[in-house]
Formats: structure tokens, C-alpha cells, sequence
């Protein structure tokens, strides 16, 4: 690991000021994804601003009758807690569903949706990788992609969002707030937060540098059955090789998200009036322009087959 610099920000606009002043400034608070990136030089930055000293950390109801997540709730507090337990089953099955306990403990909201992609190229220094080093290339491209995107990818970039929260956020409707370096504030939908890797696949989201992540709104709760479904090579601590975050009515209606499959939980709404009748017919829709690989070809039809087990869950 390379040194750095390390100071604690007082508040969310001092943590902004902070950080957008330096082009090699980074927030740090769990810590769980950054520092193993930078143990391994993908990451370098030349000076960390903590910030889990901001208080960020409370589940409170909004007037419109939904909650507000401040941004350093940790994984285990957001998943046990009781209102999203019975309002919002879909986003503590996922939570759970993510990680070990002990990282759990330590993740924090704002941080599970900015984690970075697990493509085991961008983690090896030693491979070409346009997000981690714009314009030398992607190894991933012709290489082993088992694991990686088979839509909304690109010729510069063929990697996968790993998270599992963010999905489920995705099919709630979820929205972003943060803070810039000026203290103004903004919203972002979820469904807008993460970008897909066009020509600028080292950018994961629509964040500019030194804007800080507040807090996670979600709206009124939707009613129907909650279902997080996520298949991967073995039963525990994996990333999805599919996941479908799922709301789902006893006619077969609702929505539903997809993990594992593009470089951000992919979710198309337009498809989704399919879904009562079959998942074929919605899955069909969910990834016309795929551009599967060889070695990744099976992930639209296990989609396809996750989604149904899914519906079939629900609908008598």
C-alpha cells in the first residue's frame, strides 16, 4: 500500500470541500472495498477524508410515508431493522443475502453502492483495463468473462455491478441524496445514480469527485411479495452470477430488477407489464440488444428460469 494522507471531516460540506479540493482525495468510512484496493494499487489515492464521524447513521420516516437511510447506516442495522423488515422485505433479503456478517457490520449504505466491480481483470494490475487505467485497453474483451456483463456493456468495457443492496434499491425506487463541495444538495433516482461504461467505463456513477452521499430515500412502501433471489457458484459470501430483486402480486404483476448481468442493477420498466404473462415473455423484453459472450451465454436464460421461480413463488 502506498502512503497517504488521513484528516476527519466535521461535516458533510467540510467532507466535500475536503475531498473535491484534491484530485487525490477519497472518502473513507467502513472501508470494506477501498482498502482492499488500494492494498492491491487499484487504487491510489495520496489522501483519505474520513467521515464517520458525521452522524449519518439514523433510519427515520419521511412525511411522504417512506424512510430515510442516513448514508453510514451500516448493512446489519438496515437489514434488521424492523420498518424495513415489514415494509421492505426485498431490501433486507438482499442485504443479507451479500455478505458475511462481520462485513456487514462494518458496510455502510452509501459505501454497498459505491463499491466497484469484481471483474478479476480490473483487480489485476498487470492486465490492460480501461476502468482502472483509461485507454489501455480490456483484457476482458477476449479474455475469460464467465462472470461479466451480457448488456448495456461496450467496447471499451464488459464489467459488472457486484452489489446486491443496489439492486433491490433499484426495483424500490429508491433515491440518492448527497451533498457537493458548495453545500448545495441534490437527488438522484436510483434508476439514473450508476452509468453504464459507453466510452468512460472508469466511471461507475453520476457522482462528481468530492460529492458526498447523505442518505438513501426510499417511498412508500409497495405492497405484494418481497423476493431477493440471487444464484451464485457457491451458497455463501459469492457474487451473483444472476440476481432478481422482485415485487411480485398474487395475478403475477409487479417489477422486478436484475443483478449480475450489467455494469448497473438493470431494471426495464417498460418490460415489466410482461411479467403476468410468464417471465419468457418479460425476460425477453429485459434483454432484447444483449451481447453475451461465449463464456456468459447462460446468464439470460438462468434470468429467465430465476425470474419464473420467482413469479411461481408468489402466484397460486
Amino acid at each position: 500500500m502506498r502512503s497517504f494522507t488521513y484528516e476527519r471531516a466535521g461535516t458533510p460540506a467540510d467532507a466535500a470541500r475536503m475531498v473535491a479540493s484534491d484530485p487525490g482525495a477519497r472518502f473513507l468510512a467502513g472501508g470494506t472495498n477501498l482498502l482492499d484496493l488500494m492494498k492491491l494499487e487499484v487504487e491510489t489515492p495520496t489522501h483519505l477524508v474520513d467521515v464517520q464521524d458525521l452522524k449519518l447513521d439514523r433510519i427515520e420516516p419521511t412525511d411522504a410515508g417512506g424512510l430515510r437511510i442516513g448514508a453510514f447506516v451500516s448493512n446489519t442495522a438496515l437489514a434488521s431493522d424492523e420498518r424495513v423488515r415489514r415494509d421492505y422485505g426485498v431490501l433486507s433479503r438482499a442485504i443479507v443475502a451479500g455478505a458475511s456478517g462481520q462485513l456487514r457490520n462494518k458496510a455502510t449504505t452509501a459505501g454497498n453502492l459505491l463499491q466497484r466491480t469484481r471483474c478479476p481483470y480490473f483487480y489485476d494490475t498487470n492486465q490492460p483495463c480501461n476502468k482502472r487505467n483509461p485507454g489501455s485497453g480490456c483484457a476482458a474483451i477476449g479474455g475469460y468473462s464467465r462472470q461479466l456483463a451480457v448488456i448495456g456493456s461496450s467496447g471499451s468495457c464488459i464489467a459488472t455491478y457486484p452489489g446486491d443492496m443496489a439492486v433491490a434499491m433499484r426495483v424500490l425506487d429508491a433515491t440518492v441524496e448527497t451533498v457537493k463541495a458548495d453545500g448545495k444538495t441534490r437527488s438522484i433516482p436510483i434508476g439514473t445514480f450508476h452509468t453504464l461504461p459507453g466510452s468512460t467505463p472508469e466511471r461507475d456513477n453520476v457522482l462528481d469527485h468530492g460529492e458526498l452521499i447523505t442518505a438513501v430515500t426510499l417511498p412508500r412502501p409497495v405492497g405484494g411479495t418481497h423476493v431477493y433471489r440471487k444464484v451464485r457458484d457457491r451458497a455463501s459470501y459469492a457474487f451473483a452470477l444472476v440476481s432478481v430483486a422482485a415485487i411480485v402480486q398474487r395475478d403475477g404483476s409487479g417489477r422486478a430488477a436484475f443483478g449480475g448481468v450489467a455494469h448497473r442493477p438493470w431494471r426495464v420498466e417498460a418490460a415489466e407489464a410482461a411479467m403476468p404473462r410468464g417471465a419468457a415473455n418479460m425476460a425477453k423484453a429485459v434483454f432484447a440488444g444483449a451481447r453475451p459472450t461465449d463464456d456468459n451465454a447462460f446468464k439470460i436464460p438462468l434470468a429467465t428460469r430465476t425470474l419464473a421461480a420467482v413469479i411461481a413463488e408468489v402466484k397460486p
